[in-house]
């Protein structure tokens, strides 16, 4: 299956996008090359799943859109990033967050010491216009009842699941137009797994929020994505319509788990068989 051309960001209506990444090299610590011309188009509104195994760089791919490279040594050093229409690489990380980005970080990264409602005040330090902090607390509340319960508790004793609701929250509290998640399933059992991505349908759906998800877990971001990018070895090498994806050979088996019979083929197995990576 070959790439329908949203793997290239110039390529994707100007008019759609809310974010294109074109051709970009990402280095940490000036020597080790992660993201090797890397080029995406993300449009306004939709729900976009970034797939890949571990190492894949699609963290790396979130940092730089949020600025948060200079924090690991890492830098964007070829290509250009452009938030609705206007250059963000190399931008500050605050200043991203005020322009209507936020990014919830791979195991949660919650403020333990701090309750859960001072966490979601910390989340909105960057926001964005001047209205109504109670108001957005209250919406935060809305979509996760259990963070109300546990406001006043510290958030190193919340579950896991409590944890992660309440980062995407503190998110939630900047006001973004771009929610970016990585790995929001990490840790999760099924049942709060899918509690989230409901989550995550409900943000697009009522919200309008444009939704970057990483994710490993594909069946599950395939599910409520409308568009899928698939990445090795720090490149885009396949992307379509999420459904479309689901039900590539390719990504049933080294994604999914499951042959092209649909048999269900261990992960284990799916690890070290060699990939034949037709798309290449």
């Amino acid at each position: 299956m070959e790439s329908n051309g949203r793997s290239g960001g110039l390529d994707s209506p100007a008019a759609e996008q809310v974010l294109a990444v074109n051709n970009v090299e990402v280095i940490y610590n000036q020597v080790i090359l992660v993201l090797r011309g890397l080029s995406l188009a993300v449009r306004k509104g939709e729900i976009v799943a970034l797939l890949g195994s571990n190492g894949a760089g699609k963290s790396t791919t979130l940092k730089a859109i949020s600025g948060l490279l200079p924090s690991e040594d890492g830098e964007v050093t070829q290509g250009e990033i452009l938030y609705d229409g206007e250059r963000i690489d190399g931008r500050d990380a605050a200043e991203i967050v005020r322009r209507g980005i936020s990014q919830v970080m791979e195991g949660r990264r919650v403020f333990e010491h701090l309750t859960a409602e001072e966490n979601l005040r910390a989340g909105a330090y960057a926001r964005r216009g001047n209205g109504s902090f109670q108001e957005d607390l209250e919406l935060v509340y809305g979509y996760f009842p259990p963070l109300y319960e546990r406001r006043r508790q510290a958030a190193g004793y919340l579950s896991g699941g409590e944890q992660q609701m309440l980062a995407i929250g503190r998110a939630l509290m900047a006001r973004p137009r771009l929610l970016m998640l990585d790995e929001p399933s990490l840790g999760l059992a099924p049942r709060l797994v899918a509690e989230i991505f409901e989550i995550i349908k409900r943000l697009n759906a009522e919200l309008g929020a444009t939704v970057i998800v990483v994710e490993q877990n594909a069946r599950s971001a395939l599910e409520i994505a409308n568009y899928g990018f698939v990445m090795e070895n720090g490149r885009i090498v396949l992307d379509g319509p999420a459904a479309e994806l689901a039900e590539n050979p390719d990504v049933m088996e080294f994604y999914l788990g499951l042959t092209e019979a649909g048999e269900r083929r261990s992960y284990r197995a799916v690890k070290h068989y060699k990939r034949r990576k037709r798309w290449l």
